[in-house]
Protein backbone atom coordinates (compact mmCIF):
# COMPACT_ATOMS: atom_id res chain seq x y z
CA UNK A 1 0.00 0.00 0.00
CA UNK A 2 3.06 2.42 0.55
CA UNK A 3 4.45 2.06 -2.69
CA UNK A 4 1.52 2.92 -4.31
CA UNK A 5 0.45 5.84 -2.38
CA UNK A 6 4.07 6.88 -3.03
CA UNK A 7 3.87 6.16 -6.93
CA UNK A 8 0.95 8.11 -6.65
CA UNK A 9 1.89 11.08 -5.28
CA UNK A 10 5.24 11.20 -7.31
CA UNK A 11 2.91 10.78 -10.26
CA UNK A 12 0.13 13.49 -9.21
CA UNK A 13 3.21 16.30 -8.12
CA UNK A 14 5.59 16.07 -9.67
CA UNK A 15 6.51 19.05 -12.68
CA UNK A 16 8.48 19.66 -15.31
CA UNK A 17 8.92 23.97 -14.40
CA UNK A 18 9.43 25.97 -11.72
CA UNK A 19 7.99 24.70 -8.23
CA UNK A 20 7.25 25.28 -4.22
CA UNK A 21 7.82 22.04 -1.83
CA UNK A 22 5.68 22.04 0.83
CA UNK A 23 6.44 18.95 2.60
CA UNK A 24 6.59 15.33 2.28
CA UNK A 25 3.64 13.16 2.72
CA UNK A 26 2.00 11.14 5.53
CA UNK A 27 0.46 7.90 5.35
CA UNK A 28 -0.52 6.02 8.42
CA UNK A 29 1.54 8.38 10.55
CA UNK A 30 4.67 7.61 8.96
CA UNK A 31 6.16 10.41 6.79
CA UNK A 32 7.30 9.16 3.24
CA UNK A 33 10.70 11.70 2.79
CA UNK A 34 11.00 10.16 -1.18
CA UNK A 35 7.85 11.64 -2.56
CA UNK A 36 8.09 15.34 -2.08
CA UNK A 37 4.70 17.80 -1.88
CA UNK A 38 5.87 20.11 -4.96
CA UNK A 39 3.80 22.36 -6.69
CA UNK A 40 3.57 24.43 -9.50
CA UNK A 41 4.65 27.91 -8.92
CA UNK A 42 2.82 28.59 -12.16
CA UNK A 43 -0.88 27.54 -10.60
CA UNK A 44 0.08 30.01 -7.55
CA UNK A 45 -2.35 32.93 -9.58
CA UNK A 46 -5.22 30.51 -8.75
CA UNK A 47 -5.92 31.10 -5.41
CA UNK A 48 -5.92 29.13 -2.28
CA UNK A 49 -6.89 28.77 0.80
CA UNK A 50 -4.81 28.09 4.48
CA UNK A 51 -7.50 27.09 7.13
CA UNK A 52 -7.42 25.16 10.48
CA UNK A 53 -8.09 25.69 14.15
CA UNK A 54 -6.25 28.83 16.73
CA UNK A 55 -2.65 27.23 17.17
CA UNK A 56 -2.35 24.22 14.49
CA UNK A 57 0.25 26.07 12.42
CA UNK A 58 -1.58 28.17 9.74
CA UNK A 59 0.47 31.48 10.31
CA UNK A 60 3.64 28.85 9.82
CA UNK A 61 2.49 27.82 6.96
CA UNK A 62 1.84 31.30 5.19
CA UNK A 63 5.76 32.54 6.51
CA UNK A 64 6.85 29.71 5.06
CA UNK A 65 5.06 30.01 1.68
CA UNK A 66 6.38 33.41 1.49
CA UNK A 67 9.73 32.17 1.86
CA UNK A 68 9.49 30.05 -1.05
CA UNK A 69 8.09 32.46 -3.46
CA UNK A 70 10.27 35.17 -2.18
CA UNK A 71 13.12 32.48 -3.03
CA UNK A 72 11.84 32.57 -6.57
CA UNK A 73 11.76 35.99 -7.38
CA UNK A 74 8.00 36.43 -6.28
CA UNK A 75 7.10 39.47 -4.22
CA UNK A 76 4.21 38.59 -1.53
CA UNK A 77 1.87 41.16 0.36
CA UNK A 78 0.72 39.62 4.02
CA UNK A 79 -1.94 41.11 6.13
CA UNK A 80 -0.36 40.96 9.24
CA UNK A 81 -3.66 41.37 11.89
CA UNK A 82 -2.09 39.02 14.52
CA UNK A 83 1.50 41.02 14.19
CA UNK A 84 3.72 37.96 14.15
CA UNK A 85 4.86 38.11 10.97
CA UNK A 86 7.59 40.16 10.62
CA UNK A 87 10.42 38.16 11.93
CA UNK A 88 10.55 36.67 8.06
CA UNK A 89 13.21 39.24 7.91
CA UNK A 90 15.73 38.06 10.12
CA UNK A 91 17.44 34.62 9.59
CA UNK A 92 15.84 32.01 12.01
CA UNK A 93 17.30 29.99 14.83
CA UNK A 94 18.30 26.43 14.93
CA UNK A 95 16.27 24.27 17.33
CA UNK A 96 16.19 20.68 17.69
CA UNK A 97 12.32 20.34 16.77
CA UNK A 98 13.28 22.11 13.47
CA UNK A 99 15.75 19.45 12.95
CA UNK A 100 14.25 16.64 13.61
CA UNK A 101 11.35 18.02 11.43
CA UNK A 102 13.65 18.59 8.60
CA UNK A 103 15.57 15.17 9.21
CA UNK A 104 12.03 13.25 8.72
CA UNK A 105 11.23 15.35 5.77
CA UNK A 106 14.23 14.75 3.98
CA UNK A 107 14.94 18.66 3.13
CA UNK A 108 18.07 20.65 5.18
CA UNK A 109 17.25 23.36 6.92
CA UNK A 110 19.36 26.35 6.56
CA UNK A 111 18.32 29.65 8.52
CA UNK A 112 17.63 32.72 6.16
CA UNK A 113 16.52 36.23 6.67
CA UNK A 114 14.35 38.26 3.73
CA UNK A 115 13.80 41.46 2.17
CA UNK A 116 11.05 43.25 4.01
CA UNK A 117 8.88 45.89 3.69
CA UNK A 118 6.69 46.86 6.98
CA UNK A 119 3.73 49.37 5.50
CA UNK A 120 0.79 50.81 8.21
CA UNK A 121 -2.52 52.18 7.41
CA UNK A 122 -2.58 53.83 10.87
CA UNK A 123 -0.52 54.54 13.58
CA UNK A 124 1.49 51.38 13.73
CA UNK A 125 5.05 52.23 12.05
CA UNK A 126 5.66 51.52 8.90
CA UNK A 127 5.51 52.73 5.25
CA UNK A 128 2.18 54.90 5.22
CA UNK A 129 -0.44 53.09 2.13
CA UNK A 130 -3.07 55.83 1.15
CA UNK A 131 -5.23 56.55 -1.45
CA UNK A 132 -7.27 59.42 -3.12
CA UNK A 133 -11.19 59.21 -3.59
CA UNK A 134 -10.33 60.37 -7.19
CA UNK A 135 -8.89 56.94 -7.63
CA UNK A 136 -11.56 55.02 -5.45
CA UNK A 137 -14.20 56.72 -7.70
CA UNK A 138 -18.24 57.55 -7.15
CA UNK A 139 -19.23 53.39 -7.44
CA UNK A 140 -16.74 52.10 -5.75
CA UNK A 141 -16.90 55.17 -2.71
CA UNK A 142 -20.74 54.82 -2.58
CA UNK A 143 -20.52 50.61 -2.09
CA UNK A 144 -18.23 51.18 0.58
CA UNK A 145 -20.99 54.03 2.35
CA UNK A 146 -23.48 51.02 1.76
CA UNK A 147 -25.81 53.72 0.01
CA UNK A 148 -28.99 53.43 -2.14
CA UNK A 149 -28.91 54.22 -5.37
CA UNK A 150 -30.55 57.85 -4.94
CA UNK A 151 -27.81 58.60 -2.56
CA UNK A 152 -25.32 57.11 -4.98
CA UNK A 153 -26.43 59.62 -7.95
CA UNK A 154 -25.64 62.67 -6.00
CA UNK A 155 -22.12 60.66 -4.09
CA UNK A 156 -21.75 60.59 -8.40
CA UNK A 157 -22.67 64.10 -9.05
CA UNK A 158 -20.08 65.38 -6.23
CA UNK A 159 -17.26 63.72 -8.02
CA UNK A 160 -18.90 65.36 -11.62
CA UNK A 161 -18.99 68.44 -10.20
CA UNK A 162 -15.56 68.97 -8.54
CA UNK A 163 -14.12 67.21 -11.93
CA UNK A 164 -15.82 70.20 -13.90
CA UNK A 165 -14.90 72.93 -11.39
CA UNK A 166 -11.19 71.65 -11.31
CA UNK A 167 -10.75 71.01 -7.56
CA UNK A 168 -9.00 68.15 -6.78
CA UNK A 169 -11.19 65.73 -4.55
CA UNK A 170 -8.56 64.09 -2.21
CA UNK A 171 -9.92 62.61 1.31
CA UNK A 172 -12.94 62.59 3.16
CA UNK A 173 -13.04 66.51 4.27
CA UNK A 174 -12.70 67.30 0.63
CA UNK A 175 -15.72 65.66 -0.10
CA UNK A 176 -17.79 66.68 2.89
CA UNK A 177 -17.22 70.22 2.22
CA UNK A 178 -18.08 70.10 -1.21
CA UNK A 179 -21.62 68.27 -0.58
CA UNK A 180 -22.05 70.62 1.97
CA UNK A 181 -21.94 73.62 -0.01
CA UNK A 182 -23.67 72.55 -3.02
CA UNK A 183 -26.66 71.51 -0.82
CA UNK A 184 -26.40 75.15 0.72
CA UNK A 185 -24.70 78.01 -0.49
CA UNK A 186 -24.20 76.62 -4.27
CA UNK A 187 -27.42 75.04 -4.32
CA UNK A 188 -28.79 77.17 -7.36
CA UNK A 189 -25.60 76.67 -9.11
CA UNK A 190 -25.90 72.89 -8.75
CA UNK A 191 -29.58 72.79 -9.86
CA UNK A 192 -29.18 74.59 -12.99
CA UNK A 193 -26.15 72.14 -14.28
CA UNK A 194 -26.54 68.77 -12.61
CA UNK A 195 -30.26 68.85 -10.29
CA UNK A 196 -31.42 69.21 -7.06
CA UNK A 197 -29.87 67.44 -3.71
CA UNK A 198 -32.56 66.91 -1.09
CA UNK A 199 -30.91 67.53 2.47
CA UNK A 200 -32.28 64.27 4.06
CA UNK A 201 -30.02 62.42 1.32
CA UNK A 202 -27.05 64.50 2.20
CA UNK A 203 -27.73 64.18 5.89
CA UNK A 204 -27.72 60.43 5.53
CA UNK A 205 -24.27 60.04 3.30
CA UNK A 206 -22.10 62.35 5.81
CA UNK A 207 -23.15 60.42 8.60
CA UNK A 208 -22.08 57.30 6.70
CA UNK A 209 -18.78 58.44 6.21
CA UNK A 210 -18.47 60.07 9.75
CA UNK A 211 -19.76 56.12 10.56
CA UNK A 212 -16.01 54.74 9.03
CA UNK A 213 -14.54 57.95 10.03
CA UNK A 214 -14.91 56.29 13.24
CA UNK A 215 -12.85 53.33 11.74
CA UNK A 216 -9.86 55.49 10.72
CA UNK A 217 -10.54 56.18 7.63
CA UNK A 218 -9.64 59.23 7.68
CA UNK A 219 -5.72 58.53 7.76
CA UNK A 220 -5.94 56.36 4.36
CA UNK A 221 -7.64 59.11 2.34
CA UNK A 222 -5.33 61.42 0.99
CA UNK A 223 -1.59 62.29 -0.35
CA UNK A 224 1.06 60.72 -1.10
CA UNK A 225 -1.26 57.71 -3.01
CA UNK A 226 0.39 54.61 -3.07
CA UNK A 227 1.23 53.11 -6.39
CA UNK A 228 0.78 49.20 -6.35
CA UNK A 229 3.83 48.72 -8.35
CA UNK A 230 6.26 49.41 -5.84
CA UNK A 231 4.91 46.33 -4.54
CA UNK A 232 7.04 44.17 -7.20
CA UNK A 233 10.44 44.95 -5.68
CA UNK A 234 13.61 42.16 -5.67
CA UNK A 235 16.53 42.50 -4.01
CA UNK A 236 19.81 42.46 -5.24
CA UNK A 237 19.99 38.76 -5.11
CA UNK A 238 16.86 38.69 -7.11
CA UNK A 239 14.35 37.51 -4.06
CA UNK A 240 11.18 38.82 -4.21
CA UNK A 241 10.23 41.26 -1.49
CA UNK A 242 8.02 40.73 1.49
CA UNK A 243 5.24 43.57 1.92
CA UNK A 244 3.81 42.62 5.33
CA UNK A 245 0.76 45.23 6.20
CA UNK A 246 0.70 46.05 10.05
CA UNK A 247 -3.10 45.99 11.06
CA UNK A 248 -3.05 44.70 14.90
CA UNK A 249 -4.31 48.00 16.17
CA UNK A 250 -7.52 47.47 13.36
CA UNK A 251 -9.02 44.23 14.33
CA UNK A 252 -11.91 45.73 16.11
CA UNK A 253 -12.24 47.14 12.93
CA UNK A 254 -13.21 45.30 9.97
CA UNK A 255 -14.83 47.60 7.85
CA UNK A 256 -11.78 49.62 7.40
CA UNK A 257 -10.03 46.81 6.78
CA UNK A 258 -12.39 45.17 4.68
CA UNK A 259 -12.14 49.27 2.44
CA UNK A 260 -8.40 48.95 2.33
CA UNK A 261 -8.61 45.55 0.96
CA UNK A 262 -11.06 46.35 -1.87
CA UNK A 263 -9.37 49.17 -2.65
CA UNK A 264 -6.18 47.44 -2.82
CA UNK A 265 -7.20 44.95 -4.94
CA UNK A 266 -9.51 47.18 -7.42
CA UNK A 267 -6.21 48.92 -7.57
CA UNK A 268 -3.82 46.55 -8.79
CA UNK A 269 -6.57 45.05 -11.00
CA UNK A 270 -6.79 48.90 -12.83
CA UNK A 271 -2.67 48.92 -12.88
CA UNK A 272 -1.42 45.59 -13.65
CA UNK A 273 -1.40 44.70 -17.41
CA UNK A 274 -3.07 41.34 -18.99
CA UNK A 275 -0.50 38.81 -18.22
CA UNK A 276 -2.19 35.10 -19.39
CA UNK A 277 -0.71 32.16 -17.95
CA UNK A 278 2.76 33.29 -16.57
CA UNK A 279 5.75 30.87 -15.83
CA UNK A 280 5.30 32.62 -12.14
CA UNK A 281 2.69 34.96 -11.06
CA UNK A 282 3.57 38.60 -10.84
CA UNK A 283 2.22 38.84 -7.15
CA UNK A 284 1.03 36.72 -4.47
CA UNK A 285 -1.75 38.39 -1.90
CA UNK A 286 -2.07 36.34 1.36
CA UNK A 287 -4.90 37.80 3.67
CA UNK A 288 -4.72 36.30 7.42
CA UNK A 289 -8.05 36.33 9.84
CA UNK A 290 -9.65 36.70 6.48
CA UNK A 291 -12.90 36.31 7.89
CA UNK A 292 -12.48 40.07 9.08
CA UNK A 293 -12.70 40.95 5.34
CA UNK A 294 -16.36 39.42 4.85
CA UNK A 295 -18.25 39.33 8.36
CA UNK A 296 -18.97 42.67 7.92
CA UNK A 297 -19.11 43.34 4.43
CA UNK A 298 -22.29 44.71 2.98
CA UNK A 299 -23.55 42.59 0.22
CA UNK A 300 -22.46 44.90 -2.25
CA UNK A 301 -19.35 44.85 -1.34
CA UNK A 302 -18.77 41.62 -1.04
CA UNK A 303 -20.02 41.17 -4.58
CA UNK A 304 -17.31 43.45 -5.47
CA UNK A 305 -14.67 41.67 -4.06
CA UNK A 306 -15.89 38.68 -5.48
CA UNK A 307 -15.70 39.76 -8.85
CA UNK A 308 -12.29 41.36 -8.81
CA UNK A 309 -11.21 38.15 -7.19
CA UNK A 310 -12.65 35.69 -9.92
CA UNK A 311 -10.80 38.92 -12.21
CA UNK A 312 -7.46 39.14 -11.22
CA UNK A 313 -5.64 36.29 -11.74
CA UNK A 314 -5.38 37.17 -15.24
CA UNK A 315 -3.10 39.79 -13.87
CA UNK A 316 -0.78 37.13 -12.86
CA UNK A 317 -1.95 37.72 -8.73
CA UNK A 318 -2.85 35.23 -6.40
CA UNK A 319 -4.86 35.64 -3.14
CA UNK A 320 -4.37 33.45 -0.41
CA UNK A 321 -7.14 33.13 2.68
CA UNK A 322 -5.81 32.67 5.89
CA UNK A 323 -8.62 31.61 8.16
CA UNK A 324 -10.16 29.30 10.81
CA UNK A 325 -12.96 27.49 8.73
CA UNK A 326 -13.45 27.15 4.84
CA UNK A 327 -16.95 28.77 5.35
CA UNK A 328 -15.60 31.80 6.51
CA UNK A 329 -15.01 32.95 2.72
CA UNK A 330 -18.00 33.15 1.00
CA UNK A 331 -18.85 30.16 -1.28
CA UNK A 332 -18.86 31.94 -4.52
CA UNK A 333 -14.88 33.15 -3.78
CA UNK A 334 -13.91 29.39 -2.54
CA UNK A 335 -14.91 27.39 -5.61
CA UNK A 336 -12.28 29.79 -7.24
CA UNK A 337 -9.73 28.35 -5.29
CA UNK A 338 -6.85 26.24 -7.09
CA UNK A 339 -5.03 25.38 -3.59
CA UNK A 340 -6.17 24.03 -0.17
CA UNK A 341 -4.06 23.58 2.74
CA UNK A 342 -6.27 22.25 5.49
CA UNK A 343 -4.28 21.93 9.24
CA UNK A 344 -6.55 20.42 11.68
CA UNK A 345 -10.15 21.43 13.22
CA UNK A 346 -11.14 20.54 16.47
CA UNK A 347 -14.42 18.93 17.38
CA UNK A 348 -16.04 19.76 20.75
CA UNK A 349 -19.52 19.76 20.12
CA UNK A 350 -22.47 18.16 17.88
CA UNK A 351 -22.41 21.45 15.46
CA UNK A 352 -18.28 21.33 15.26
CA UNK A 353 -19.21 17.83 14.13
CA UNK A 354 -21.40 18.99 11.53
CA UNK A 355 -18.77 21.49 10.26
CA UNK A 356 -16.25 19.04 9.99
CA UNK A 357 -18.26 16.47 7.86
CA UNK A 358 -19.56 19.30 5.53
CA UNK A 359 -15.39 20.33 5.27
CA UNK A 360 -14.76 17.25 4.17
CA UNK A 361 -16.88 17.01 1.13
CA UNK A 362 -15.19 19.79 -0.12
CA UNK A 363 -12.21 17.96 -0.02
CA UNK A 364 -11.33 14.90 -3.27
CA UNK A 365 -12.01 11.40 -2.54
CA UNK A 366 -9.17 9.43 -1.69
CA UNK A 367 -8.07 5.93 -1.77
CA UNK A 368 -5.79 6.46 1.23
CA UNK A 369 -7.41 8.46 3.46
CA UNK A 370 -10.86 9.16 5.67
CA UNK A 371 -10.46 12.61 5.70
CA UNK A 372 -13.04 13.41 8.28
CA UNK A 373 -11.70 11.25 10.40
CA UNK A 374 -8.00 12.32 9.67
CA UNK A 375 -9.59 16.27 10.05
CA UNK A 376 -9.39 16.01 13.89
CA UNK A 377 -6.31 13.79 14.11
CA UNK A 378 -3.74 16.24 12.60
CA UNK A 379 -1.23 17.03 14.48
CA UNK A 380 0.56 20.75 14.78
CA UNK A 381 2.53 21.56 11.82
CA UNK A 382 0.62 18.83 9.34
CA UNK A 383 -2.04 19.92 7.06
CA UNK A 384 -4.13 18.39 4.34
CA UNK A 385 -3.82 19.52 1.12
CA UNK A 386 -5.13 19.43 -2.78
CA UNK A 387 -3.30 21.36 -5.17
CA UNK A 388 -3.42 21.93 -9.55
CA UNK A 389 -1.04 20.59 -11.42
CA UNK A 390 0.43 21.96 -14.81
CA UNK A 391 -2.89 21.10 -16.46
CA UNK A 392 -5.22 22.32 -13.99
CA UNK A 393 -5.97 19.12 -12.70
CA UNK A 394 -6.72 19.08 -9.30
CA UNK A 395 -3.77 17.01 -6.97
CA UNK A 396 -5.20 14.11 -5.10
CA UNK A 397 -5.47 14.80 -1.38
CA UNK A 398 -2.11 14.50 0.81
CA UNK A 399 -1.31 14.38 4.57
CA UNK A 400 2.00 16.58 4.47
CA UNK A 401 4.16 17.15 7.37
CA UNK A 402 5.14 20.89 6.52
CA UNK A 403 8.26 22.42 6.14
CA UNK A 404 9.62 24.69 8.47
CA UNK A 405 9.89 28.90 7.73
CA UNK A 406 13.86 29.72 7.30
CA UNK A 407 13.10 33.38 9.52
CA UNK A 408 12.36 34.02 12.58
CA UNK A 409 9.72 32.51 14.34
CA UNK A 410 8.94 35.29 16.84
CA UNK A 411 8.33 39.15 16.05
CA UNK A 412 10.87 42.14 15.45
CA UNK A 413 11.25 44.18 18.39
CA UNK A 414 10.82 47.59 18.55
CA UNK A 415 14.21 48.88 18.17
CA UNK A 416 15.02 46.14 14.95
CA UNK A 417 11.49 47.61 13.31
CA UNK A 418 11.99 51.11 14.00
CA UNK A 419 15.53 50.69 11.80
CA UNK A 420 13.93 48.39 9.16
CA UNK A 421 11.30 51.40 8.42
CA UNK A 422 14.52 54.03 8.83
CA UNK A 423 16.12 52.52 6.10
CA UNK A 424 13.44 52.03 3.64
CA UNK A 425 13.54 54.03 0.61
CA UNK A 426 9.57 53.81 0.11
CA UNK A 427 9.00 54.71 4.03
CA UNK A 428 11.16 58.39 2.94
CA UNK A 429 8.73 58.60 -0.42
CA UNK A 430 5.19 58.14 1.32
CA UNK A 431 5.76 59.06 4.54
CA UNK A 432 5.48 62.44 4.52
CA UNK A 433 1.92 63.91 4.35
CA UNK A 434 1.30 66.26 1.33
CA UNK A 435 -1.93 69.01 1.47
CA UNK A 436 -1.93 70.75 -1.32
CA UNK A 437 -4.75 72.73 -2.36
CA UNK A 438 -7.61 70.21 -2.91
CA UNK A 439 -11.86 70.89 -3.04
CA UNK A 440 -11.86 72.01 0.85
CA UNK A 441 -9.39 74.82 0.81
CA UNK A 442 -10.80 76.15 -2.34
CA UNK A 443 -14.40 75.66 -0.86
CA UNK A 444 -13.60 77.50 2.50
CA UNK A 445 -11.75 80.67 0.83
CA UNK A 446 -14.71 80.78 -2.09
CA UNK A 447 -17.46 81.12 1.19
CA UNK A 448 -15.15 84.11 2.30
CA UNK A 449 -14.63 85.72 -0.45
CA UNK A 450 -10.95 85.02 -1.04
CA UNK A 451 -9.89 84.10 -4.95
CA UNK A 452 -8.43 80.60 -4.25
CA UNK A 453 -4.05 80.62 -4.98
CA UNK A 454 -5.27 78.14 -7.86
CA UNK A 455 -7.15 80.63 -9.91
CA UNK A 456 -5.07 83.46 -9.06
CA UNK A 457 -2.52 81.45 -10.81
CA UNK A 458 -4.95 81.43 -13.95
CA UNK A 459 -5.44 84.78 -13.82
CA UNK A 460 -2.98 87.53 -15.86
CA UNK A 461 -2.39 90.70 -14.12
CA UNK A 462 -5.25 93.74 -14.98
CA UNK A 463 -3.17 95.85 -16.46
CA UNK A 464 -1.54 93.51 -18.67
CA UNK A 465 -5.20 92.04 -19.67
CA UNK A 466 -5.88 95.78 -20.25
CA UNK A 467 -2.87 96.64 -22.59
CA UNK A 468 -3.15 93.81 -24.78
CA UNK A 469 -7.14 94.29 -25.27
CA UNK A 470 -5.74 98.37 -26.47
CA UNK A 471 -2.70 96.24 -28.61
CA UNK A 472 -5.43 94.05 -30.18
CA UNK A 473 -8.33 96.72 -31.21
CA UNK A 474 -5.21 98.84 -32.78
CA UNK A 475 -3.93 95.56 -34.82
CA UNK A 476 -7.04 95.03 -36.38
CA UNK A 477 -7.88 98.87 -37.44
CA UNK A 478 -7.20 99.92 -40.79
CA UNK A 479 -5.02 102.45 -39.45
CA UNK A 480 -3.09 99.78 -37.19
CA UNK A 481 -2.87 97.34 -40.96
CA UNK A 482 -1.03 100.90 -42.35
CA UNK A 483 1.58 101.45 -39.85
CA UNK A 484 2.32 97.58 -39.79
CA UNK A 485 3.11 97.40 -43.57
CA UNK A 486 5.29 100.67 -43.56
CA UNK A 487 6.83 99.38 -40.31
CA UNK A 488 7.54 95.67 -42.33
CA UNK A 489 8.55 97.79 -45.79
CA UNK A 490 11.25 100.07 -43.59
CA UNK A 491 12.49 97.02 -41.54
CA UNK A 492 12.38 94.88 -45.17
CA UNK A 493 14.48 97.79 -47.18
CA UNK A 494 17.13 98.24 -44.25
CA UNK A 495 17.98 94.49 -44.40
CA UNK A 496 18.55 94.34 -47.95
CA UNK A 497 20.60 97.24 -48.04
CA UNK A 498 23.42 96.14 -45.49
CA UNK A 499 23.18 93.02 -48.23
CA UNK A 500 23.90 94.89 -51.01
CA UNK A 501 20.49 94.36 -52.53
CA UNK A 502 18.28 96.78 -54.11
CA UNK A 503 14.44 96.58 -52.80
CA UNK A 504 11.15 97.81 -54.73
CA UNK A 505 8.14 97.07 -54.03
CA UNK A 506 7.46 95.34 -56.91
CA UNK A 507 10.53 93.48 -56.81
CA UNK A 508 9.91 89.62 -55.78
Amino acid sequence: MKADFVNAINNAYSSKGLTITLGAPMLNGEVCAGAPIKLPLSTFNRHGLIAGATGTGKTKTLQGMAEALSRQGVPSLLMDIKGDLSGLAMAGTPNPKIAERQSKIGIEWQPEGFPVELYSISNEQGTRMRATLIEFGPVLFSRILELNDIQSGVVAMVFKYCDDAGMPLLDLKDFRKTLQYLTNEGKAEVEEKYGAISKTTTSTIIRKILEIEQQGAEMFFGERSFEVNDLLRSDPRGRGYINIVRLTDIQDRPKLFSTFMLCLLDEIYATFPESGDLEKPRLVIFIDEAHLVFEEASKSLLNQIEMVIKLIRSKGVGVFFCTQQPTDVPADILSQLGLKVQHALRAFTANDRKNIKSVAENYPLSDFYKTEDLLTALGIGEALVTGLNEKGIPTPLAQVMLCAPRSRMDVLSEKEMESLVNDSPLAKKYNEEIDRESAFEILTQKLKGITPASELKNQKPEREQHEKTILEEVAGSALGRQVMRSFTQEVTRSLLGVLGIGYTRKRR
